[in-house]
């Protein structure tokens, strides 16, 4: 057999380029699963693969690719015939710091576009405050948030008893089950193809922008951050990971690019949803008690500056922790050939 060796690695290295970042796939994530269409694309990529390396078995020359290519069909076999543990029960610890974080970032697209609706929701209410101060009554929900910041800064300054003595814990409670509604409902507007969910998120933004604006024209920036941060960096991302869990079905419900009837489709997501929702409602129970038993105590009690750098580590670990926890590294070095150049 005589084939030109040059021509044929040009036509060939894509195909064991897609078989290499399947593997790299299933070796990095042991969660992800192949559906039928993608075992059916899997094999033939194995198949061809193996075949190319016994046409290259026959030439002495391009040894690097010779070898990546034993690597690479090596791997593709042990997945294909390798013996399986029976899967185990997780734990909750492993639940929490592997399979929590790896969802998140399995549709980590979907947070981007419900964060992308709150912050211009954000944007819109800071600019209608700097416009016309007083639509503030309009805009903000609750009456404590309508009055002059300043005057509410210096009656929490002020100290002279403890509002929340013997009631932090049922107005924790409160907080929980009112954040979780909005998250709920947040997340089961995505049956309405994730419009309803955009929505709410454009909504909660501008309370939020015109709450911070309100605040910072009134030269009280410092107590605002001091308020917001200790339990805002874990409740706002809980919201949005509640519109990031409903674009998921909205995703699901339209179909893009999947062979699959809704049924399906609905039944691919549903473990993903379940452990989003059990995420955020543990991110809402903690972002509750921060916020009864810390967020509400101001200067004298509290310095500012405390708070604020307690919010800030938060910020900090969570972004780590939906980032970073769960994955697993590759310890096995990889064969890279050198191909010849297009």
């Amino acid at each position: 057999m005589i084939i030109n060796l040059r021509k044929f690695i040009l036509e060939e290295r894509h195909y064991w380029s897609e078989l290499e970042a399947v593997l790299n796939k299933l070796e990095t994530e042991p969660e992800f699963k192949l559906d039928l269409l993608k075992l059916e694309r899997f094999h033939y990529l194995y198949q061809r693969s193996s075949s190319d390396l016994s046409k290259l078995m026959t030439f002495s020359a391009e040894p690097n690719t010779r070898r990546y290519l034993e690597s690479l069909v090596g791997r593709a076999y042990g997945e294909i015939h390798e013996t399986r543990e029976k899967p185990h029960r997780l734990t909750p610890l492993q639940w929490f710091f592997k399979t929590f974080p790896r969802t998140f970032r399995r549709h980590v697209r979907a947070f981007w576009i419900a964060l992308a609706a709150m912050m211009v929701g954000f944007i819109l209410g800071g600019f209608v405050i700097a416009v016309d101060p007083g639509s503030k009554y309009v805009l903000m929900p609750f009456g404590h948030l309508q009055g002059d910041p300043s005057d509410r800064v210096a009656q929490e300054e002020r100290g002279d008893h403890d509002r929340l003595a013997n009631a932090k814990v049922s107005f924790s409670s409160q907080l929980m089950t009112h954040n979780t509604r909005v998250a709920i409902f947040t997340l089961a507007l995505g049956i309405t193809f994730g419009i309803g969910t955009a929505i709410m998120l454009f909504y909660n933004g501008v309370i939020l922008g015109s709450v911070a604006l309100d605040y910072i024209i009134a030269g009280e920036s410092k107590f605002l951050l001091g308020w917001l941060l200790p339990h805002g960096t874990i409740e706002i991302p809980a919201i949005i990971l509640a519109g990031q869990a409903g674009l998921i079905i909205a995703g699901a419900l339209i179909g893009w690019k999947q062979n699959l009837s809704l049924k399906l489709r609905l039944r691919k997501i549903a473990g993903d949803l379940v452990t989003l929702i059990g995420g955020i409602a543990l991110m809402l129970v903690w972002a509750g008690m921060i916020e009864s038993f810390f967020s509400q105590y101001h200067e004298p009690v509290l310095p500012y500056e405390v708070k604020i750098g307690f919010g800030l580590l938060e910020l900090t670990m969570l972004t780590l922790f939906l980032s970073r926890s769960g994955r697993r590294n590759i310890k096995e070095t990889k064969i890279r050939p050198t191909f010849p150049a297009s």
